[in-house]
């Protein structure tokens, strides 16, 4: 490690080059380090002289990054965290904070996980601000960069599916929080409730009815659709819908079949008028995860989250999930 040259860096530097990477504008930056626009301007230039890199080009839409710049952008998030952890005290008081913490979370998660944690968490720790968003194909991204904290993720166990925990980047710790299996809801009097129960519900008979499916990421097929491929056989999906509310809502007013996690299924049939059906064969379980990124594995304000967070998944999960037809 070179000391001597980073005695000439100015860290308040490395702050202004992240609000600017971050606005992309010399004016909205300057409010929000609430300085003014020449104070800015000549802290840019600092940074240009320090790094020997133009860093922004000016254009009509505001600041465009250089090459140079954009490669600071992957790493600069993960240095100011480190900073900030170096000079934060080595202790967390739950009921004192005031700290901000940050989730991405598949939709699911907002019915099955948070009910179970969010009530104690801000029982014990009132100050703590929590800001949560829809996870996306961006959101693996988003802990890496530092622009969110935890990340809860459904992953598939089966050797077909794309995301998988042998798969996460390096530098993204995983915590599996519960095992969950597929099962299927369909409206109340579908006909394969009559095929079940005549001993005549399987794989041919899922397979022969058309599905709704929910857009994960983007991507049309899940790791059910890719294992079937496998055997060269396909589902029907004659609806696709962004979210599961409106799968289950589709599924309630039609004869499509809806193939889903259990927890959220046995969520969506006291919603609406649904009956949960087996999977007629054999499918490895989704496992829930929360992830976060290593340089925030021995943060205790971290740390006690996750800690809160695992225990309240295996109180209202550890022996729930062993539904069977009655």
């Amino acid at each position: 490690m070179q000391l001597d040259k980073l005695t000439r860096i100015d860290l308040n530097l490395l702050v202004v080059l992240q609000v600017l990477l971050e606005e992309q504008s010399v004016t909205r930056a300057a409010v929000r380090l609430n300085l003014s626009q020449s104070a800015l301007s000549k802290s840019l230039s600092r940074l240009r002289e320090t790094l020997g890199d133009p860093l922004f080009s000016r254009t009509a839409h505001g600041l465009k990054p250089t090459a140079h710049a954009l490669a600071l952008a992957e790493r600069l998030p993960g240095v100011l965290q480190a900073l900030n952890q170096l000079v934060m005290p080595p202790s967390f008081d739950p009921a004192s904070s005031t700290r901000t913490f940050s989730f991405a979370m598949v939709e699911s998660a907002y019915e099955t996980l948070i009910p179970g944690f969010i009530g104690p968490l801000l029982s014990m720790a009132p100050g703590l601000r929590l800001n949560s968003y829809v996870w996306n194909e961006k959101s693996i991204s988003d802990l890496q960069l530092g622009q969110i904290d935890f990340g809860i993720d459904g992953i598939d166990l089966q050797p077909e599916a794309n995301f998988r925990i042998d798969s996460l980047p390096e530098g993204i710790c995983h915590q599996t929080l519960y095992q969950d299996q597929q099962i299927c809801l369909v409206r109340q009097g579908h006909p394969a409730i009559s095929r079940l129960a005549a001993g005549k519900w399987d794989l041919d008979s899922y397979l022969n009815l058309a599905h709704v499916q929910v857009r994960c990421e983007g991507n049309d097929w899940w790791a059910l659709d890719y294992y079937l491929a496998t055997q060269g056989k396909q589902r029907h999906l004659c609806a696709t819908v962004p979210d599961f509310y409106g799968a289950a809502s589709v599924c309630a007013n039609t004869d499509l079949v809806f193939t889903l996690p259990e927890s959220f299924a046995r969520h969506a049939s006291k919603l609406y008028a649904l009956e949960m059906l087996p999977l007629p064969f054999d499918f490895m379980p989704l496992a829930y995860v929360l992830l976060w990124h290593q340089r925030n594995d021995g943060d205790p304000g971290h740390r006690w989250i996750r800690e809160l967070i695992t225990e309240s998944a295996r109180k209202s999960f550890g022996e729930k999930l062993k539904w069977t037809q009655d």
